[in-house]
């Protein structure tokens, strides 16, 4: 039997580039998806004018902000903002080692879904390395609670995210999305899924700094009338919480490895994702590192327990 794609480590088979404007703020950028040797992790490398540059790894450690989207660094100084969407695909398909180059504080929000990436992604090729993967598996509930949200973390034989939002706007509603995440659920079920938001917030928004590069282009919107204003209309009757998964997804991903696992959330974002995150890996009875062990015919792989190295992206 051969070798499951799962089982390795992977990276980009060649470079790929995209380039647009930060949702935020409002400036043009570009970015650049490098392959990279195995165990690097996700790393964006911060261009300056001069060429300088600055690494950021894509660990919850290097969260800097969770203002309306995530940001890794030091939000006063070198820093890189809404990198969830890109996080999302890159975790989603399967890509553990990639250098990211970015002349800009924010990644491109595109069409404000993940789907510009992953055809980024498919367009590079995907290609396996010699090291094997390792995955963070849940062994125990872990929950975390801000007011009426919640986040929680069980365990589970697979990837599972269930993601509940809760919006006074008749137009949203309750809804509720939930699936095990493979690279073909997240390419028809969630990558295309869109940010929104609402139009009686944008004065404030702008005042205050954000949504300055925002549009009916890249972001679903709610006019006052309780109506999305988008001419086209939602790519999902659901699309809403279908997006606040893939936000999930993407700050998840910041744990550094996948998880074997059930995440749960109602009423979450950004900050309650990094605070459950930081609440499950500050608690290593509640998880153990593991990576795919050898099959035996008849047999599927085995996940076996590995010792962590003296230096992992887990710890925090």
């Amino acid at each position: 039997m051969g070798i499951d794609l799962h089982d390795y480590q992977t990276t980009l088979k060649s470079r790929v580039s995209l380039s647009g404007m930060g949702v935020h703020s409002g400036k043009p950028v570009s970015i650049h998806f490098n392959p990279a040797d195995a165990d690097t992790g996700i790393v964006f490398s911060r261009i300056d004018g001069d060429g300088d540059s600055v690494e950021l790894r894509a660990l919850v450690a290097e969260v800097g902000g969770t203002d309306l989207c995530t940001a890794l660094g030091d939000l006063d100084g070198v820093h890189v903002a809404t990198v969830e969407h890109l996080l999302a695909a890159l975790s989603s398909l399967g890509l553990d080692n990639v250098l990211i180059e970015i002349d800009g504080n924010e990644v491109p929000i595109l069409d404000g879904s993940a789907m510009m990436f992953v055809e980024a992604f498919d367009q590079a090729g995907i290609v396996q390395q010699s090291v094997k993967r390792r995955y963070i598996r849940i062994i125990k509930p872990v929950r975390i609670e801000s007011g009426p949200s919640w986040a929680e973390f069980k365990p589970y034989d697979g990837t599972r995210f269930e993601v509940e939002i809760d919006f006074e706007s008749p137009v949203i509603g309750r809804q509720f999305f939930a699936a095990d995440i493979t690279p073909e659920v997240f390419r028809r079920d969630i990558a295309r899924a869109r940010t929104f938001g609402f139009m009686k917030d944008v004065e404030r928004l702008w005042a205050a700094g954000y949504a300055l590069g925002s549009s009916l282009e890249n972001s679903v919107v709610i006019g006052d009338d309780d109506r999305v204003i988008n001419i086209e209309g939602l790519r999902y009757p659901n699309e809403f919480v279908r997006h606040k998964m893939l936000d999930a997804l993407g700050d998840l991903a910041l744990a550094g490895a996948r998880f074997i696992g059930c995440f749960r959330s109602y009423r979450g974002g950004h900050r309650l994702n990094a605070a459950a995150l930081r609440r499950l890996l500050s608690d290593r009875s509640a998880f153990e590192v593991v990576e795919t062990g050898r099959r035996e015919r008849g047999r599927g792989a085995e996940m076996i327990a590995v010792n962590a190295p003296v230096y992992a992206p887990w710890m925090i």
